[in-house]
């Protein structure tokens, strides 16, 4: 949550906000504040304003093994959603996903309820890789590496960031590789192969910027982020603002 408004729900005033913010009375984890825009969880930081620490609000941070035919969504009227995953008590019109995935595409999924780190970890600036096991229905050569390394170019002209491209088995008729892309361009993966002269069958994340598939998080399956990944979240949180 923005640390505005955070100070907003215990009735803090916009002006006394901006004079605390100069005077550096304003402590995240014993850090003055940079900004009044800077995304803080009191969940994971401590937040003192004037010497009184704040307790406000603490988010939600899950992670989820999307399976095939779910869409990336809180709601539809035709298919099944991500949402429909959790429990009911877990269910919040506040939490959502972090960036989306095809119906088709499996694997890692992020959900929060907090806005601005969903921003932050989107937002081209920060570079956030995103790593996918692919299969696909033709060979895959060292010539496919080379082309991926340099930048793919779409049918329209549209050009992709340089992306490393690992080739796991390959043959005539199917190969499976490893994709790591750094941007996140409409059905960018499958153009990406497309363009190549090859079709993507099967795509699954396994890796968001830091965040790695829970080899034991089954499909369909959610939990909690555990200690070590909330140390991340902490990170990202520290370089908002």
């Amino acid at each position: 949550m923005r640390l505005d408004r955070l100070l907003a729900q215990e009735k803090v005033s916009r002006k006394a906000m901006k004079q605390a913010l100069l005077k550096k009375e304003i402590l995240v984890d014993d850090c003055p504040a940079r900004s009044l825009a800077q995304n803080v969880d009191t969940g994971l930081q401590k937040l003192v304003f004037q010497g009184r620490q704040i307790q406000g609000y603490e988010h939600n941070y899950l992670m989820l093994h999307k399976p095939n035919g779910v869409v990336t969504a809180s709601k539809d009227k035709k298919l099944p959603t991500v949402m429909d995953l959790l429990p009911p008590d877990i269910q919040s019109d506040q939490l959502y996903a972090v960036g989306r995935l095809d119906r088709d595409t499996t694997g890692l999924l992020l959900l929060t309820d907090n806005g601005p780190l969903g921003f932050q970890l989107l937002h081209p600036q920060y570079h956030v890789d995103k790593s996918y096991q692919v299969e696909v229905n033709g060979p895959l050569t060292s010539d496919h590496i080379q082309k991926f390394k340099e930048g793919i170019v779409f049918l329209d002209g549209t050009t992709c960031k340089p992306s490393q491209l690992e080739i796991l088995s390959a043959n005539p008729t199917e190969s499976r590789a490893s994709i790591t892309i750094s941007e996140g361009k409409f059905h960018q993966v499958k153009k990406m192969f497309l363009s190549v002269g090859v079709k993507v069958t099967a795509l699954k994340r396994v890796q968001f910027g830091d965040f790695t598939l829970d080899p034991e998080l089954a499909e369909g399956h959610y939990r909690p982020l555990n200690p070590e990944e909330l140390e991340i979240i902490k990170i990202y949180l520290e370089k908002s603002g």
